[in-house]
């Protein structure tokens, strides 16, 4: 019966170190063996030439480092790739590169589906299966980093992902205990190397998680609000039934005081004829900028045009309804952007990330209740 080998991909540095202590290793060689399996993407042990051989024999007969398996890659015309991998148990997820002219934005996947079902995402209909690890969320950027640092011929120390957003697949603080240390893995100068500036987690809105997030790794953070009052916010992001809109700004501004960035980015996913009224427009006017100056938040806009699928019964606001939408907010003095649609002909635009997912949580019985539309002028 063969041995079970651990994926070094697991491991944040502290870890590693840990785990090499216990094989009776300094820290310091632990800081190598991180700096060749993420600063240089070595795929075994033979390669990593400054490990005493005695360290890589024993690490080849009880570790490994295991990457996920790639089941497809599609490349659009915009120059975003997504790629789709193999997490088992009929399960798959979606990774996504953004190329820009002065950044690389990967969406990295954080769940096999999602939980929280809000009406507008194609992945919350897909249902929900499980957790990633660690290492199957820090594989995908893995995987990322070395394959488009060949791809782009770029040399030593040129890096193709700049910039982290885990905004794929899943709910990422819903997957608190294995997002942590993934988070450390992109930030430790040893591994990638990131800014906190530049790794992004996106939440719909798990308040104590995020108050456990400005603690343990405060990184930037975005809201998907998608509504201004809690009313239409309950049918559009379920999870607001458990954590309104009042609790979830005051985690808000409980996290700018550790945040690396004096602002909280808001998604707003424009839909037309639900959320996409210069009344509610507004609203969210009144909701971030109130008469309370201590309780105003300190934020940019991000309005996402709305990705159509089957099923959602939902449409994406006119561009004139977007433009007008987003005047009211700018006229109010809020930064406010339309994000332009990438990637969105291999269905690798926001809110578009669906994988294969074996749902456990029945959720085509969940969401068949329409959406109350809003009829009002302007």
């Amino acid at each position: 019966m063969g041995v079970d080998r651990v994926n070094l991909l697991e491991f944040d540095l502290d870890g590693l170190a840990a785990y090499c202590q216990q094989r009776g290793e300094k820290r310091f060689r632990a800081v190598q063996l991180f700096r060749w399996i993420h600063q240089k993407g070595a795929t075994g042990f033979d390669e990593m030439s400054d490990l005493a051989r005695s360290l890589r024999s024993k690490l080849s007969t009880q570790a490994e480092i295991r990457a996920l398996t790639l089941l497809t890659e599609q490349a659009s015309a915009d120059g975003t790739v997504k790629w789709l991998f193999d997490v088992g148990g009929g399960n798959a997820v979606e990774t996504v590169f953004i190329p820009e002219d002065d950044r690389g934005t990967l969406c990295v996947s954080s769940q096999a589906g999602c939980a929280v079902g809000c009406r507008f995402c194609s992945t919350g209909h897909q249902g929900f299966s499980r957790n990633l690890s660690t290492g199957e969320i820090v594989a995908q950027l893995w995987h990322a980093e070395h394959q488009l640092r060949v791809r782009l011929g770029l040399g030593p120390g040129e890096r193709a992902v700049t910039n982290v957003v885990m905004m794929g697949m899943g709910e990422p603080l819903q997957n608190y205990a294995a997002l942590v240390p993934a988070l450390r893995v992109m930030l430790d100068d040893h591994g990638y190397g990131l800014s906190r500036r530049r790794v992004t987690v996106s939440t719909s809105g798990v308040v104590p998680m995020i108050d456990r997030l400005r603690a343990d790794s405060p990184v930037a953070l975005a809201v998907s609000l998608h509504a201004p009052n809690d009313a239409l916010r309950d049918q559009l992001v379920p999870l607001n039934r458990k954590y309104p809109l009042d609790d979830l700004l005051c985690a808000c501004r409980r996290y700018l005081e550790a945040a690396p960035r004096d602002f909280i980015t808001f998604e707003y996913c424009m839909l037309e004829g639900v959320n996409d009224t210069l009344e509610l427009a507004q609203q969210l006017v009144d909701l971030v900028h109130g008469a309370d100056r201590s309780k105003r938040v300190p934020c940019k806009f991000n309005l996402i045009p709305f990705n159509p699928f089957p099923q959602s019964g939902l449409r994406r606001s006119s561009r004139e309804r977007v433009q007008a939408f987003a005047k009211v907010l700018q006229d109010a003095g809020i930064v406010t952007t339309v994000r332009r649609t990438r990637g969105d002909d291999i269905d690798a635009a926001c809110g578009q990330l669906a994988g294969e997912v074996q749902d456990r949580t029945n959720v085509q019985t969940r969401m068949v209740r329409p959406v109350i539309r809003i009829e009002t002028t302007g």
